[in-house]
């Protein structure tokens, strides 16, 4: 039986996660997370099944449609146990917890993740996706399922003994306190992490490692940053060409959608080609800024163009009314993973006549026999990825055509495709809205509306804060996430953290100080709620908010920026902003923390050298008074260069760089460059400043 034909509920039909939603009509009887799964455990002594994925996950749908659709399956779940399942989206906490755990049971994790509980919520057992019958070196899940309810009839107080020695020492391994002695902050510290990726790097491909590839953007914004002070982008392997290869070598690929715009997941090859096509905000967020920051240093069109594109697709198809973002889009429509993004060459030869055809197929790498192969599938043949393997300059010679005439054409036959596309069965949208990664949007539209002199995307970003001040900031507390009009979860670290960083952005970008005085207030709420004042860092879970199994901080960067990370870096800002030295010691507590418990610069640790590279540059401040319409011009010469270590204040009557004989008269624009509170002359003219801009250098 399908679950379209199911009308019984089980307990997921209270929910509002689409994810969960999406499991409302197995038989499996599911509950969510909560005391209501607990206290039955306990009751009737069976261990949990809990079961953690997200919408857009393909292998989550695979085992969702092979197991718990199964109603052989399902009742020996629900014979067997106490099913609980989570979207990790909606509970970030839930899943850092057991993730941990998984990881270090089987030495991997992912999605879907299968983890068996305690009903005192302590894990004994744990994998990944598990087939419907044995493959691949992989038990059955119905074989796993009576193994595991055998194993707990007979040798339950061996498990229990089992999950309490895992449970402690784990609890012992995330326990991260600051060192006896501070770690010293040297450029070399630097210089051994951009090592280690150098010594990974793609030349070929670009990006680090084989396949899978992952945009991984906190790993490439370092690099940016640790290139900023070198003028090294055109050699192979300096920290700034690295990332300007990659992010070309990602757009050629098929992980980029060429017709509309946005990223997806990641690619399972090296060449960037064949993606996992959910596309999630978080990613394409942070890769604006990425392009954006590319812009800067380049001036080139292409990354200007690619970020737009990207805004273009958030905006059409993960927005909404209300000013917030959207979770994610996902890879599968009509239950096929990438059914709405792939063609045939006989799509092809429908379309368009017989010249356009070839040309269209020759720009997008189309070709009979298919560049994408779905096991799961195996009828669906000669299906192709759209790539763009060649430049139009290198391609338009072969097609007897001019540079001119082959983008008039391009343009064209790409319109014809996505209005051809948009009469398919688009993939689902997971329109959950989260805090955490709505602030990455935030940050990501603030400065690319700066850095491009662009109002519209500083007006949505404006309307998103609105609604986050009227929805999901009550009592001086964030919410995690909003549904159907209700916001729900405490908020996490990352909650405070990546919308602190917005924040100050957009306060860059308008010199509104509403904006970074609601960034002070809500920092001071995360030292609050969040600092351990004990052992130092941050946790990810507040002091009052549920009591797990692990209370953790989070150093190492996920495909989000690591919450301590984050912290750090807005310490830094906001302790210059405000004059707080003491909020700088918080950032150097997450360094210290971070450098102890990982022994070795890694990839994993990208946020926090980020802050790093910001307390080893020379401190440096630029403040900008005067009135919008005078000193825009000003603003306008400062956004063309990329200054990531640099502290930047703008307003009317600008108060928030403690910096001495600034000048507090609002009639003409005034531009100040200073270094450790001392300024330079100031700088009324436009020549003068740039003159001064251009004399920024770094140790």
């Amino acid at each position: 039986m399908n679950n379209k034909d199911r009308t019984t509920k089980n307990h997921l039909s209270r929910e509002t996660s689409p994810y969960l939603l999406q499991h409302q009509f197995n038989p499996v009887d599911w509950y969510p997370w909560g005391q209501e799964a607990f206290k039955k455990s306990r009751e009737t002594n069976k261990p949990i099944l809990l079961s953690i994925g997200y919408s857009s996950c393909h292998w989550c749908h695979v085992m969702a449609h092979e197991s718990f659709e199964n109603i052989r399956i399902a009742n020996l779940m629900n014979d067997y146990f106490i099913n609980i399942k989570v979207d990790r989206e909606e509970r970030p906490d839930v899943d850092s917890v057991y993730m941990t755990f998984t990881q270090a049971l089987t030495g991997q994790g992912g999605w879907p993740m299968t983890i068996f509980l305690t009903p005192e919520l302590k894990p004994f057992y744990a994998g990944t996706y598990y087939p419907p019958n044995d493959s691949h070196g992989r038990p059955g899940f119905p074989r796993l399922l009576k193994a595991i309810s055998t194993a707990w009839n007979d040798e339950q107080e061996n498990i229990l003994h089992s999950a309490n020695k895992i449970t402690s020492q784990i609890q012992e391994s995330v326990l991260k306190k600051l060192p006896e002695s501070s770690i010293p902050l040297t450029p070399t510290s630097l210089s051994d992490s951009f090592q280690t990726f150098k010594d990974s790097y793609d030349e070929v491909n670009g990006g680090f490692g084989n396949s899978p590839k992952f945009p991984s953007p906190t790993n490439l914004e370092f690099l940016l940053t640790h290139g900023s002070h070198q003028n090294s982008q055109n050699e192979t392997k300096s920290a700034t060409s690295m990332v300007l290869t990659t992010l070309r070598k990602m757009w050629n690929g098929g992980i980029y959608d060429h017709l509309a715009g946005g990223f997806s997941r990641y690619s399972v090859d090296e060449k960037w080609l064949i993606p996992h096509f959910e596309k999630m905000l978080y990613d394409n967020a942070q890769l604006i800024k990425l392009y954006t920051h590319a812009y800067q240093i380049t001036k080139d069109m292409f990354y200007k163009e690619i970020t737009t594109e990207t805004i273009e697709y958030l905006l059409t198809d993960l927005y909404g009314e209300n000013g917030a973002f959207f979770a994610s889009q996902d890879a599968d429509s009509e239950g096929i993973e990438g059914k709405f993004f792939v063609w045939t060459s006989d799509e092809f030869n429908t379309i368009f006549d017989e010249n356009d055809s070839r040309i269209a197929k020759i720009f997008y790498d189309v070709t009979k026999e298919g560049n994408f192969f779905d096991p799961h599938n195996p009828e669906l043949k000669g299906r192709s990825v759209l790539s763009r393997k060649y430049e139009i300059a290198t391609l338009a010679p072969q097609l007897e055509l001019t540079v001119e005439e082959l983008n008039i054409k391009q343009e064209k036959i790409k319109d014809t495709l996505l209005k051809e596309r948009n009469k398919r069965i688009a993939p689902k949208i997971d329109n959950k809205i989260l805090t955490s990664w709505n602030g990455l949007m935030l940050a990501a539209l603030a400065e690319t509306g700066r850095i491009f002199d662009d109002p519209y995307y500083i007006e949505i970003a404006e309307k998103n804060v609105t609604f986050f001040q009227d929805n999901m900031w009550k009592n001086n507390r964030f919410f995690h996430t909003y549904k159907d009009n209700k916001a729900s979860v405490d908020g996490l670290l990352e909650d405070y953290t990546f919308f602190t960083l917005g924040l100050i952005e957009l306060y860059k970008a308008t010199g509104n100080n509403k904006h970074i005085e609601w960034a002070k207030q809500i920092f001071e709420q995360t030292i609050n709620l969040f600092h351990d004042d004990e052992n130092g860092a941050f946790f990810d879970t507040p002091q009052d908010g549920e009591n797990f199994v692990l209370r953790q901080k989070s150093i190492t960067d996920s495909p989000t920026p690591s919450g301590n990370g984050s912290a750090a870096i807005a310490a830094i800002y906001l302790s210059r902003y405000f004059n707080k030295i003491e909020w700088e010691i918080l950032a150097k507590e997450v360094i210290n923390i971070t450098l102890n418990n990982t022994h070795q610069i890694n990839y994993g640790i990208s946020t926090v050298l980020q802050s790093v590279e910001f307390l080893l540059a020379p401190r440096k401040e630029i403040s900008i008074t005067g009135k919008k319409v005078l000193r825009n011009n000003f603003e306008r010469k400062l956004a063309e260069y990329f200054l990531p270590n640099i502290t930047i204040a703008v307003g009317d009557n600008n108060t928030y760089l403690p910096i001495e004989n600034t000048s507090i008269t609002t009639d003409i624009a005034t531009a100040y460059i200073c270094s450790d509170f001392i300024c330079q002359l100031p700088a009324r003219s436009l020549s003068e400043f740039t003159r001064q801009l251009d004399d920024l250098t770094y140790i």
